[in-house]
């Protein structure tokens, strides 16, 4: 439905064919989805499950009904996911394998799902041991699965909204103008904007930024160090945590605020 949308009303011009990213990107997604079958069979809803059966977690703790605790799940994962996106550009480690994402020249729809394997890795294992420790219905697990990955592909998407709608539905929901910004060339804004489902923690934690330095129809996206489009292929891709460099954006930079 999002790449449908993005054909009948793109809100930017496209500056690379799709067909070879797409690809790339897709691909990626096969070898994510591979690996974490290998490594997670359960997932986290079965954490979620075996939490549930041995009354472990704050949540399995109470006597809430059960609708609350499929909001608080819900919320509560969403909160660690945006922290543990800041991880990722804080701690130089990580970055080197988030850049992958960050990479990409242009944003859309298969940019939502364009991770690398490492990083999913690291974020299952952060995922599963929030579940853990929250004691995560089951249901609200499997609810905010299904959320982040339709919010991704959402916001991700190159689409055109209405600039009064988009105002009104950030206060709900990251939407595709929002987390441009974070996907932005410049360092300041790259890091900024962090939520995938909720916007609440950017406003709440000084990390929001409504508007990018540029028009978001012009804005220049991906990073500054790899503008080659011939330098993004699947394999290189790939390979950029290990012998790419990390340029300016983790946000350890001594340089992280220049421009702001």
């Amino acid at each position: 439905m999002m790449a449908l949308w993005e054909i009948r009303a793109p809100r930017r011009c496209l500056d690379l064919p799709r067909g070879p990213r797409w690809v790339a990107n897709l691909t990626i997604v096969v070898l994510d989805s591979v690996i974490v079958r290998l490594l997670f069979a359960a997932g986290a809803v079965g954490m979620a499950v075996a939490a549930a059966e041995r009354n472990w977690g704050v949540l399995n703790q109470l006597s809430s009904p059960i609708l609350l605790k499929i909001v608080l799940t819900v919320i509560a994962l969403d909160f660690v996911l945006y922290l543990q996106h800041v991880m990722f550009h804080a701690v130089p480690l990580f970055w080197r394998f988030h850049m992958m994402h960050h990479a990409d020249l242009n944003c859309d729809v298969t940019t939502g799902v364009r991770f690398h394997p490492v990083e999913v890795a690291l974020s299952m294992v952060i995922k599963l041991g929030a579940v853990l420790l929250l004691g995560a219905a089951p249901l609200g697990v499997l609810v905010f699965e299904i959320l982040l990955n339709a919010t991704s592909m959402f916001n991700h998407s190159n689409i055109w909204i209405p600039e009064a709608v988009d105002r009104a539905l950030r206060w709900m929901i990251v939407t595709p103008d929002m987390h441009r910004i974070h996907h932005s060339v410049f360092p300041q804004e790259t890091n900024s904007n962090f939520g995938f489902n909720l916007p609440w923690w950017d406003r709440l934690l000084g990390t929001y930024r409504d508007d990018p330095l540029q028009n978001q129809t012009v804005m220049n996206l991906g990073l500054e160090q790899y503008r080659d489009p011939r330098g993004l292929t699947l394999l290189c891709i790939l390979a950029l945590p290990f012998v790419g460099s990390p340029g300016r954006y983790p946000l350890a930079h001594k340089d992280k605020m220049e421009g702001t």
